[in-house]
């Protein structure tokens, strides 16, 4: 298709004087809006105004500027349509065969501090938008160039066509106009969304599910490969969103790998939220050792010791700024895949970074509690499950005692723990702490009692401190009392599980017999994934 005439619109006019001179040297007309033909022609480049055009000024403060029959019906005309061509012809319209657009900036004067709403609506791009769509819908006719990045494709398209675009290159462009106007529109429906938090034309409530989800997503880097070396993978964020692993700063090491950031966002809401330094050792995104202490440094020596075994190729998470003391410890750790921090001080990137290959990763937000209003979203063959995040965080007043004997302030503080902990460990999930550290973790089985075993197997591999008690969490109700007498023979004192089992009588019988408190905590922490 052999361009002659082009239309040209642009907000940004990045890049549009050297699309002009190419259009020049080969003989394509151009049109263009006021300061776009401004421009041209203090380059010495031909050009006939949109106005001169249609015999139509711009009205409404420039609101109207390309709505007109004159321009839409040179674009949408089809070139192979005998009625079409004598409408045309009629009409005295002249096809426009390439669209050349970018859109008013929404998305950064809505960004902009202190802007007026007023402001942000006159930047909803009315002409632009219906000229790309226009120009996309007629592409067998019709070339349209909705981004800048666009422009060297462009020119070099028509200069190997000698002024031509190829159906294929047609079709092409047609497909990222209508992605362009369709993420330009979602910009401005959540913006519009943000305002405006009463339910109005859908019967649905604030905070429900709601009854459509549309998510944009744009790639933040290419992955060497994902869960696999066969398997080719890419990471994503929400887009204009900076947060969270969106927003890291690698100080260190090799490329961050699928799995990589699998674990590291298992580590972020594993630490999120606790007041005193907290570490957490993350293998295949379950935690295999976990603790709070005074220093970040003992924090880190106690969830390593929970289970040193596991941490070899971990994921470490530190929710303090890592110090000379704590990195001595990272040092001394014969395999460390990757540790994230929300800060590194000078003195410990210079113990770090000798080992080049270890990943340092700088996390701003780290320390903060973890509570984004980001539904939980999980992926199925044609289509997603969506949840609310498991926030719910519990305190001593929420538990209830319902055995004989009550546990100790010590207990309840450690029961607290273990319950924090265990809603990151993969279900059947068991935890079983002393103090604010693990000591034994049994994850992701198919029968409790053996989540029980294994996490008892594990305690028994480290030294444990005899003077304080040990507490065990269960993420679901016990459906036997072969876990309590387990738990019972290694000295277990108390016991956190969410209750509910038609067997809650036997279980509770169990614990008063050995003498074991159990509380009920009413709820659950399930993690399928």
């Amino acid at each position: 298709m052999k361009v002659k005439r082009a239309l040209i619109s642009v907000s940004d006019k990045k890049g549009v004087l050297e699309i002009g001179q190419a259009l020049k040297k080969m003989g394509i007309e151009i049109l263009s809006t006021g300061k776009t033909a401004k421009l041209f022609r203090e380059n010495n480049i031909p050009v006939t105004t949109v106005a001169q055009y249609t015999k139509s000024e711009e009205i409404l403060g420039g609101r109207v500027k390309t709505l007109h029959p004159f321009i839409f019906g040179a674009i949408l005309a089809r070139r192979d349509n005998p009625e079409d061509k004598l409408t045309l012809e009629k009409s005295g319209i002249k096809p426009i065969d390439l669209v050349i657009i970018n859109l008013y900036p929404f998305e950064k004067v809505k960004a902009k501090k202190g802007v007026s709403f007023e402001e942000v609506i006159e930047n909803i791009d009315i002409g632009g938008c219906s000229l790309i769509r226009a120009a996309a819908k007629n592409f067998q006719s019709v070339g349209v160039v909705s981004r800048p990045e666009q422009y060297r494709c462009l020119i070099q398209e028509l200069e190997s066509n000698r002024g031509s675009l190829s159906g294929e290159f047609r079709s092409a462009l047609a497909r990222e106009a209508f992605e362009t106007t369709a993420q330009y529109d979602y910009i401005i429906s959540q913006y519009l969304s943000g305002r405006n938090q009463k339910p109005e034309t859908r019967n649905q409530k604030i905070g429900e599910i709601p009854d459509e989800i549309t998510l944009r997503l744009e790639k933040i880097q290419d992955l060497r490969y994902g869960e696999n070396p066969h398997q080719k993978a890419a990471f994503y964020r929400f887009h204009g969103r900076k947060a969270g692993l969106a927003d890291v700063k690698q100080r260190q090491g090799k490329e961050l790998s699928f799995n990589n950031y699998l674990d590291m966002n298992a580590a972020w809401e594993a630490i999120s939220g606790f007041n005193k330094p907290t570490a957490v050792v993350i293998k295949h995104t379950n935690p295999c050792g976990m603790a709070s202490a005074e220093t970040l440094a003992n924090a880190y020596r106690q969830a390593l010791a929970g289970d040193t075994l596991s941490a070899f190729g971990g994921v470490v998470g530190l929710n303090r700024p890592v110090d000379e003391e704590t990195a001595g410890e990272l040092a001394g750790t014969k395999f460390l895949e990757v540790i994230i921090a929300p800060g590194f001080s000078a003195g410990s990137l210079d113990i770090l970074k000798k080992k080049s290959k270890r990943r340092l990763i700088e996390i701003p937000g780290i320390a903060e509690n973890f509570t984004e209003k980001e539904p939980d979203y999980r992926a199925l063959k044609g289509g997603f499950l969506v949840q609310d995040k498991d926030f719910v965080r519990l305190n001593e007043k929420d538990l209830k005692v319902v055995t004989k004997v009550k546990p100790t302030k010590a207990e309840f503080a450690s029961l607290l723990f273990a319950w924090r902990v265990i809603k990151h460990v993969k279900s059947n999930a068991i935890v079983i702490t002393q103090g604010k550290r693990t000591v034994g973790i049994g994850a992701g089985q198919m029968s409790r009692v053996d989540a029980v075993k294994i996490a008892i197997m594990k305690l028994k591999e480290i030294e444990i401190n005899k003077n304080h008690p040990l507490v065990l969490a269960s993420d679901a109700f016990f459906p036997f009392r072969d876990a309590i007498d387990e738990a019972a023979k290694i000295g277990v004192k108390a016991v956190i599980q969410p209750g509910g089992s038609k067997r809650d009588e036997e279980v509770i019988n169990a614990c008063d017999e050995q003498n074991i408190s159990m509380v009920f905590t009413g709820m659950r922490h399930f993690r399928h994934q």
